[in-house]
């Protein structure tokens, strides 16, 4: 460990990993420690300052690997930090960071969402961007466990719920185009029945009529299936993606505006 220091910040870090946890609150530093919190709070700061330790958020730190203590910022894992910036709100990890647990998406995303029935402030911590997705509560359904590391895991939105995730909200997830690329490359582990549950227990018609739509252009899903699911979608007409101008052909079966040519959406099958 090329960074020094002293005896109490050795025994803070000896009982911190103990815990099997990397994230820690200066009541975690007393309880380890026996020191009041003026004291704490002082042992903490100038451990951060020697790269011991990182500050997430105002009460929230984590400790930072002997190899990165000059790097300034240190969030450790990204989803467990997220999850960490939540204080203990239920929620799961979605949209583009789900997505690249998933292997829907070829390039590492800088972006974090955390979907949450608790309206927590979105922040930047050390480059990383943590937004927080306020839903409904009847909306917390669909999650599964994630071992972000060998000791700690995170719950993140199973493969179905995020891709409708990324249809209902297509701009925290690069657009249309980017979920039905995540869509086709994943199709083989997707469960049909599972996905139109989901999209039904949503009960977001513009997400069912785009879901629809990409099932049928992808030959995904039994007609049978498809014709009982597209009896469910209302009469509106709603755009491809909402995230760009609304114009293109209509197309009546799933009451869609193409504002993405299907042609651009076929090509995604040979990238």
């Amino acid at each position: 460990m090329s960074r020094t220091i002293g005896s109490q910040t050795a025994r803070l870090l000896d009982g911190l990993y103990d815990r099997s946890g990397t994230a820690f609150t200066l009541a975690d530093v007393q309880t380890i420690t026996g020191l009041p919190s003026e004291l704490a709070t002082g042992l903490v700061n100038k451990a951060i300052r020697r790269g011991v330790f990182s500050r997430l958020k105002g009460g929230l730190y984590t400790i930072v690997p002997p190899e990165l203590a000059a790097s300034s910022g240190y969030t450790g894992n990204p989803l467990l930090a997220a999850r960490q910036l939540a204080s203990g709100a239920p929620g799961f990890i979605s949209h583009a960071a789900a997505m690249e647990v998933h292997r829907m998406v070829t390039q590492p995303q800088l972006l974090v969402h955390f979907s949450s029935p608790k309206r927590i402030r979105s922040r930047l911590v050390g480059g990383t961007e943590f937004r927080f997705v306020l839903i409904k509560p009847p909306h917390m359904f669909g999650t599964m466990r994630h071992w972000a590391t060998k000791q700690e895991f995170v719950e993140i939105s199973d493969l179905e719920r995020t891709i409708l995730d990324g249809l209902r909200q297509p701009e925290y997830c690069g657009g249309v185009t980017e979920v039905a690329k995540g869509l086709w490359m994943r199709r083989d582990g997707i469960s049909i029945p599972k996905l139109l549950e989901y999209c039904l227990r949503l009960d977001i018609g513009a997400v069912a009529r785009r879901l629809g739509y990409l099932l049928e252009l992808y030959e995904l899903g039994t007609e049978q299936e498809l014709d009982s699911f597209r009896a469910t979608i209302g009469a509106a007409y709603v755009p491809l993606d909402p995230t760009l101008p609304r114009e293109g052909r209509h197309h009546s079966r799933w009451r869609i505006q193409g504002n993405i040519a299907p042609e651009e959406l076929l090509a995604v099958r040979e990238s």
